[in-house]
């Protein structure tokens, strides 16, 4: 309870940083359910009022995000909690249950990451078996607890992919696309900082956002950088957010959508499951 509370006064004392985003608000998420909590990515529908994400335990929850005239969330309902599946059995291997990333395919496809046994696996509905994506000779070789954290889906329906830790302080990330059947190499983003990237998501202008962590020994501070893409690169980053320490819990999954008003950025929270913790969905607005 000191770390929560701790955080909570720094948060007081230390406002938000953010250049290019105005805060809207957050919503703490709680639930009786057991399964309830350690949300690593996050999927929105195209006006905001649909989820889907996973848990760091192995399992999907989808559901409704309720919102009131001015857009803010005023109530989530989850549909239930479903544990992911293997490829040729109902439970996920052993050790195989560190679920990270999620990306939805345009024909509703779910594309999860998975750490320890590191891998990206398809399910075509939450209920349904997985189907192995083909894997690329690196992902062997990646740090247990640093893995392929974050997934998105580009604007010509590509998936994309990169590890929490890129192996050197000095070291851009790496970023992979699945082109063809095969994962290369074809984008390189600057590492800047202690932060690490958690959760990315390209958004409805094509334009790749990448939510970065830093933890802080008593709190968390966040980043959400921006990329334009293209084939020959990434260009023109911006720093759209940058939190103080304990501004929002431990921000992980990152979904970008489109109101009548512009760009929105929605952030959820992992609580790792633990009491002095919390869930809660973050939401911004790009002004930029």
């Amino acid at each position: 309870m000191f770390i929560r509370s701790l955080a909570a006064v720094i948060a007081l004392t230390a406002p938000l940083s953010a250049q290019e985003a105005d805060y809207l608000g957050s919503y703490r998420w709680q639930s009786s359910d057991p399964l309830h909590g350690g949300y690593s990515s996050l999927e929105l529908s195209m006006d905001g009022t649909r989820y889907v994400t996973v848990s760091d335990r192995g399992a999907f929850d989808t559901g409704q995000i309720i919102r009131d005239e001015s857009g803010m969330i005023v109530d989530v309902q989850s549909d239930g909690i479903v544990p992911l599946k293997g490829i040729d059995s109902d439970d996920l291997p052993k050790y195989g249950s560190d679920s990270e990333g999620l990306a939805q395919g345009a024909d509703g496809t779910l594309y999860v990451s998975f750490e320890g046994k590191h891998r990206i696996w398809s399910y075509a509905t939450p209920t349904s078996r997985a189907q192995a994506v083909p894997s690329h000779p690196d992902f062997n070789a990646l740090q247990n607890n640093s893995g392929l954290e974050a997934l998105a889906i580009d604007a010509q329906g590509r998936l994309l992919t990169l590890p929490e830790r890129s192996g050197d302080k000095s070291a851009p990330f790496p970023v992979y696309r699945n082109g063809g059947g095969t994962f290369g190499i074809v984008y390189r983003i600057p590492r800047s900082g202690e932060y690490l990237p958690v959760g990315m998501d390209v958004g409805p202008d094509g334009k790749l956002y990448l939510l970065e962590r830093w933890f802080r020994g008593i709190g968390f501070s966040s980043r959400v950088r921006r990329f334009d893409l293209s084939d020959s690169g990434i260009s023109n980053e911006v720093t759209l957010i940058e939190t103080s320490l304990g501004s929002h819990d431990n921000l992980e999954g990152i979904a970008i959508w489109e109101d009548p008003l512009g760009i929105r950025i929605t952030m959820i929270s992992d609580d790792n499951f633990k009491v002095f913790q919390v869930t809660e969905f973050v939401e911004y607005r790009v002004t930029e």
